[in-house]
């Protein structure tokens, strides 16, 4: 796959089969959009396109809203795409001057001018253009006069996935792993670097790599034990990984700590993966460190199980 920074970066390429939005999360539901642009690219000896955009659209349009969280960082949305089999991934820079682009210009200047739209497929009911004013009916009358095709998800096609990225992000706030990747298509997951903590994990036997997320809008899940993999230089291993405040040692700042099974390699400043793939509880306090010690034995032995 290659990938542009930005529209101008593009050259336009033969039978260009392009789609267009967030694709937060890149879940079944984009799959759908994906597939379909694939099978068009195909049948026309065609390339395809998906044009997205960052920073998020809300984060320019609302920047005293702290509240969004996405599924995917940029760079995670990336390697979905690629894994999707798309050919060709435009990263606009997303600002508000780009958000007052009339519908009429968007397909004009940017569809038709500079990607050389082929073919355009969008989901059920997308919106595009200043004030979201454009529209499929749009579509449908702009693509006989600057002679392009245009194809729309019907929404029988979108109802039998019965996915949005809304749902994922509900399903990963409650905990509901299992939810949240039946909704994607893959295990949810994220990246950060690990970073020195306070070696308590070490002393009671079971030595954890703290976690820093360094993408501030990345949704971490609620509060609680999980059975997780953890993918290290493309090398996968099991564990469980506790997020929240540790509150059996009066912990106050909110931690993601992953204790990584029959693994014991420095791993301090590399970046590492982590899929998750079920909830095994919610984070408690104990009366002292040996019943901590007690309870991590039983949580050890859950999440194998979620692996055997």
């Amino acid at each position: 796959m290659k990938i542009y920074n930005s529209i101008e970066a593009f050259s336009k390429v033969k039978n260009a089969v392009i789609t267009t939005g967030t694709f937060d999360g890149v879940h079944k539901g984009h799959r759908v959009i994906i597939n379909q642009l694939k099978a068009i690219a195909d049948k026309i000896d065609g390339e395809t396109v998906l044009l997205t955009f960052f920073p998020h659209p809300r984060m320019v349009l609302y920047p005293d809203d702290n509240d969004l969280r996405l599924i995917d960082t940029i760079e995670e949305r990336k390697e979905l795409l690629a894994e999707a089999g798309v050919d060709h991934l435009i990263i606009h820079p997303f600002s508000k001057e780009f958000s007052r682009i009339t519908s009429l210009d968007f397909v004009r200047n940017i569809l038709v001018n500079q990607l050389g739209v082929h073919t355009l497929v969008i989901g059920y009911d997308h919106h595009f253009g200043r004030n979201r004013e454009g529209s499929f009916e749009h579509l449908k009358e702009f693509a006989p006069l600057y002679g392009f095709e245009v194809e729309e998800i019907s929404a029988q096609e979108v109802q039998q996935v019965n996915v949005s990225s809304t749902k994922v992000r509900t399903s990963l706030a409650l905990g509901e792993i299992n939810a949240a990747n039946q909704f994607l298509g893959h295990p949810y997951a994220m990246s950060g670097v690990v970073v020195h903590g306070d070696k308590l994990g070490r002393e009671i036997g079971f030595p954890t790599a703290n976690i820093d997320i360094k993408e501030w809008y990345k949704l971490i899940p609620v509060n609680g034990v999980y059975a997780v993999k953890i993918v290290v230089d493309e090398v996968s291993f099991i564990g469980m990984l506790n997020i929240g405040n540790r509150p059996t040692i009066k912990g106050k700042d909110k931690t993601i700590e992953v204790n990584i099974f029959n693994f014991n390699t420095d791993i301090y400043n590399k970046t590492i993966k982590i899929e998750f793939y079920d909830r095994i509880r919610d984070e408690q306090k104990f009366e002292n460190l040996n019943a901590l010690k007690q309870q991590l034995q039983f949580d050890k032995e859950r999440a194998i199980q979620v692996f055997s």
